[in-house]
């Protein structure tokens, strides 16, 4: 595709939010107005979905932005009908933007007579007409895989370093912290992006959401600790994790997340526990308490996100904003300097 001419974007209710400001930083980029597609996304009175397009998308490169996040499985509904409504009308290409993959997490079996649910997912979306995924930090990097479609995974880190760099004043005594074993690579990573130490939170599971025991490998004694992971939920693993660090004798604690699900109790297990701050992404559209609390601060992924949308419309590269130089002049107005 030769340019973003017949690009468009369309979003459904999981974060509308997030799209309006996709479309902003879009605006910005072309030098022209980018606007949301006219449509309607509502529920009947049995709660079936049905999606009208009031914009005409014959030939258009089509982008739907939505998370499918909590309600993930109505979200994910939208998603699919959205698809199918943008493929009987004719648009020359669909592209799901995802920025936060539900059922991410049920990547594989994990005991006899369980589904992987993330693969069926993935041949869901196929099977809707969309033609490409755009997603950000998936939990698991074989999902791509799962897909017989292109998939593009962005990560947060880089997004994550430009915060650090400009809010932190010493990074000598940052250390990143991995919260378990399986997220080493993800730590190890933003560590070497902001040449940090690196230690690990080793936990034990009895069952799904209980850990019985933590042990800390590496050292934080008076150490500034970031933990870094993809996913909060229920906050039980990472106060756990921050209450632990400090018990070893931690300056302070601190934690970056890609998605901040922050479901049940997380918000005041966050609000009362010891981490200094929780830094999450808008991939998922935050409620009021999370916004208000004194601990939890959101950091955009609208201007990265705009940005591999007109890459990809334009046939260039998206593995470009892998890295934090080439995200600098784009996050210049939040991170000035850096």
């Amino acid at each position: 595709m030769k340019a973003d001419l017949n690009l468009k974007l369309i979003s459904g209710n999981a974060n509308p939010k997030l799209a309006g400001n996709i479309a902003k930083r879009m605006s910005v980029y072309r030098g022209s107005p980018v606007n949301l597609v006219d449509a309607r996304v509502e529920r009947f009175n049995d709660k079936e979905i049905f999606v009208e397009v009031y914009d005409n998308v014959r030939d258009e490169d089509m982008f739907i932005i939505q998370s499918t996040s909590n309600p993930a499985n109505d979200n994910l509904m939208e998603l699919l009908i959205m698809a199918d409504a943008l493929r009987r009308s004719s648009a020359q290409r669909i592209t799901a933007v995802i920025p936060y993959f539900g059922y991410a997490r049920q990547d594989r079996r994990t005991s006899a007579r369980t589904p992987i649910s993330a693969k069926l997912v993935a041949n869901l979306i196929t099977e809707a007409g969309i033609d490409r995924v755009l997603t950000l930090d998936l939990h698991a990097g074989q999902i791509q895989g799962f897909f017989d479609i292109p998939v593009d995974n962005l990560y947060a880190s880089p997004v994550f370093a430009l915060d650090i760099m400009h809010n932190f004043k010493s990074l000598e005594e940052v250390t990143v912290v991995s919260p378990d074993v399986g997220g080493v690579a993800r730590a190890r990573e933003l560590a070497k992006r902001i040449n940090a130490g690196l230690a690990i939170v080793d936990k034990r599971r009895s069952k799904p959401g209980v850990v019985e025991e933590m042990t800390v490998i590496g050292e934080v004694k008076d150490r500034v600790c970031i933990i870094v992971d993809d996913i909060c939920d229920t906050a039980g693993t990472l106060c756990k994790a921050a209450a632990l660090l400090k018990e070893q004798g931690a300056k302070e604690v601190h934690a970056y997340i890609s998605h901040g699900v922050l479901s049940g109790p997380a918000v005041e297990r966050i609000t009362t526990s010891v981490l200094k701050s929780l830094v999450v992404t808008d991939s998922i559209e935050q409620p009021a308490p999370v916004v208000k609390a004194k601990n939890i601060r959101i950091v955009p992924v609208a201007p990265m996100l705009a940005q591999a949308i007109l890459n990809i419309s334009n046939g260039t590269s998206v593995s470009s904003l892998f890295g934090e130089k080439t995200l600098s002049p784009i996050y210049e107005a939040f991170y000035p300097g850096v």
